[in-house]
């Protein structure tokens, strides 16, 4: 039989087993074998490193998921620890389920002194709209203020008789305890007697610290009662706002949708209780429900209208919050016919010193070392600049829109004498200038025996032909930049026939019967008011190139009755003691260089470029 055709298994040479890395066979092993060994240890090796690149990458992708949660956890205890999230459910108050359909009155304290003819409009006291607040809430009573001194002194209350209802109000808020109505206050001030009164019966307080937050202070002033009613306005938690200074604001009843806004705002500061930063996220609960760009339609007092709810600083402004510049722009815009502004203190000015203060340190010992003290001086002493914001918005009417523009300023002892500059430069754009007007008037408060000042206009709105903004903030850039305030645009371009039915045409009104009243005084082209309490109801007329070298002495003359009267409002000073005047100077030109030299030479007052509104600054002044 011939086996050629039949093979055995194939000889590997020695050659050939080297080849695989094996070395030298052991004799009698079958190759076959040793190929099989050889190829399992290849398929473990290429196995095993398989199994180790998947272990490498399921140990890259377990740290990545373990640094995202790692830093979705720290975000979430950020977001947490900066705003602290409420936990009611705003009683069941939601967007589409709130009320619309609101009753507006308007409320103002008028000082006893300043009177008005029978025929012009009156409203609500604002002691009586508080307390019909009061009368109104069953759960809960929201306050934001700037300032609380409720109590009169005896000697205060002695010849302001009116000072007695803020008494009477703090113990109304002290009586909402026997009506199981809890009280939460939210306060920029720590040292108020009252507060600590109202702590001891029960009240909820939180500080807010603005100084560190802003570096500015709480204006805010508004109420929220059960998310249902509010008021806002100029008026705080004062004696003086109940007494003494001319307030105005906003009752608005059963208007859940804007309490509900409303008391968004309250809970921005109520979560800022004792905090040194502020958040970089916000709650989504503390977002704004409507904007400029999407105002609450509703009806106001059965009329059409729109509405929201504006703040500020920007810091404090969450998303879809409108800021209150961006509303007073738009307020602005949309004006057609006139603009009229009441406003305590009128400065586009912004003091910049707060930025220049760390290198002031940073250079004062060299400085002091190396040069005199009084560069030092110079150097850190405040430099304003032109804050041209609402400034250029009311130019930008008065020139492109031909809108008619009233500005009814408070003419007081804060007043900054450079008010009167750029009052002074909006009034030349008109010069020559066909359809373009702008008048300006400055409400004069009463002097009293005292020598403090009552019926100071503490008003904060404007009003147009188709919208009002009623805000807590002065028109001064440091009010706006670091200084947190609430505002409130209404927008009724529609109204109807009645007088005065509108919210807006309501406002009107009340501007119209200050401007017309006997307490206010024009600007005229050659006379400087002086608004400070030792020169009040003086005018500084200028006369050829001379600048008068200071005041003339207040003229107090006795009346009939013996008592001592106030001087007038706009009397000339006379050269040498004489009666006479000499002849006035109406070049513009000239006219404005003596007022600046005036101005500047007389800078006692530049205090008031200072962050801290007029309240503020009243308490340091002393009562008013």
């Amino acid at each position: 039989m011939d086996l050629r055709g039949k093979r055995g298994p194939p000889v590997v040479g020695l050659q050939d087993l080297k080849c695989f890395g094996l070395g030298t066979p052991a004799t009698g092993i079958p190759a076959s074998n040793i190929i099989s060994a050889v190829q399992q240890q290849d398929y473990s090796a290429s196995v095993w490193l398989r199994r180790r690149d998947k272990l490498e990458h399921s140990q890259q992708k377990c740290i990545v998921i373990f640094a995202l949660l790692c830093c979705f956890a720290v975000l979430v205890a950020l977001i947490f620890s900066a705003v602290d999230i409420w936990g009611e459910d705003e009683d069941g108050i939601t967007e589409d389920n709130c009320s619309r359909d609101c009753r507006v009155v308007l409320v103002e304290n008028i000082p006893e002194d300043v009177t008005f003819p029978n025929d012009t409009v009156s409203h609500l006291p604002l002691s009586a709209g508080f307390f019909n607040l009061l009368d109104q809430a069953v759960r809960v009573v929201e306050i934001v203020s700037p300032l609380w001194l409720l109590n009169s002194s005896e000697y205060e209350s002695s010849f302001q008789p009116a000072a007695r209802q803020g008494r009477l109000l703090l113990s109304r808020l002290l009586a909402l305890k026997a009506r199981k109505v809890q009280l939460k206050i939210s306060s920029g001030i720590t040292e108020s007697t009252e507060l600590k009164i109202l702590t001891k019966a029960g009240a909820e307080v939180h500080f807010v610290n603005t100084t560190v937050l802003t570096k500015g202070h709480l204006h805010s002033s508004f109420w929220v009662v059960d998310k249902r009613h509010f008021y806002l306005g100029s008026g705080s938690m004062e004696w003086r706002s109940l007494a003494t200074r001319k307030e105005l604001g906003v009752l608005v009843y059963n208007c859940s949708c804007l309490a509900l806004d409303l008391h968004r705002v309250f809970n921005i500061y109520w979560g800022l209780q004792s905090k040194e930063f502020i958040p970089s996220f916000w709650s989504k609960r503390l977002y704004a429900l409507f904007n400029k760009d999407s105002p609450l339609k509703l009806n106001f007092n059965s009329t059409e209208a729109q509405a929201y709810v504006s703040t500020s600083p920007n810091v404090f402004i969450p998303k879809d919050r409108s800021s209150d510049l961006d509303a007073i722009s738009q307020v602005i815009k949309d004006a057609r016919y006139f603009i009229y502004i009441s406003i305590t203190d009128y400065l586009p000015l912004l003091n910049t010193s707060t930025y220049r203060l760390a290198i002031c340190y940073f250079a004062s010992v060299l400085t002091i070392c190396l040069f005199k003290s009084w560069l030092l001086h110079v150097f850190c002493m405040p430099m304003p600049r032109y804050w041209s914001r609402i400034d250029g918005f009311i130019r930008e009417a008065l020139i492109l829109r031909r809108v008619r523009v009233r500005l009814l300023i408070s003419c007081w002892e804060n007043t900054h004498p450079l008010t009167f500059n750029f009052v002074w430069s909006l009034r030349s754009l008109c010069m020559e200038q066909a359809n373009c007007s702008l008048e300006a008037k400055f409400f004069n408060p009463r002097i009293q025996r005292d020598g403090s000042l009552q019926g100071i206009n503490h008003n904060r709105f404007m009003v147009t032909d188709r919208a009002v903004y009623l805000g807590n903030l002065d028109w001064v850039g440091n009010e706006f930049t670091y200084n947190a305030g609430v505002g409130l645009v209404i927008n009724q371009p529609k109204g109807m026939e009645e007088k005065n039915s509108t919210v807006v045409e309501q406002f009107r009104a009340a501007f119209e019967r200050d401007w017309f009243s006997s307490y206010t005084r024009s600007l005229q082209a050659n006379k400087i008011p002086v608004c400070n309490k030792r020169q009040m109801n003086r005018m500084v007329t200028v006369k050829g190139s001379q600048v008068d070298n200071g005041p003339a002495p207040l003229r107090n003359e006795p009346n009939d009755d013996g008592q001592h009267g106030t001087a007038k409002s706009e009397t000339d000073i006379p050269e040498s003691g004489e009666d006479t005047f000499q002849p006035k100077i109406h070049l513009f030109e000239q006219k404005q260089a003596q007022i600046k030299k005036i101005v500047w030479k007389d800078t006692i007052e530049a205090n008031s470029l200072s962050s801290e509104s007029s309240g503020s600054r009243e308490i340091l002044h002393g009562p008013l």
